[in-house]
């Protein structure tokens, strides 16, 4: 992923982080953050993904959609 500022909290099952489109929470199992560039603004994170939610959508381009943000 890119666009990530910062890393808020991780454990297992959850990874939060700070992102240029706002808070975005990863719930799963067996969650790993594999790589971070904080300076790039890329994360690498393994593990089974179950869901993605965002608190605040700031930062998001008009008329690009979230998903082609992600995954640049």
């Amino acid at each position: 992923m890119t666009g990530v500022k910062d890393v808020k909290a991780f454990d297992l099952n959850e990874i939060q982080l700070i992102t240029e489109a706002g808070h975005l929470t990863i719930r799963g199992k067996d969650l790993h953050i594999g790589r971070l560039t904080l300076e790039k603004g890329e994360v690498d994170i393994d593990g089974k993904i179950d869901s993605l939610s965002y608190t605040d959508q700031q930062g998001l381009e008009k008329g690009e959609s979230l998903l082609a943000r992600w995954f640049r």
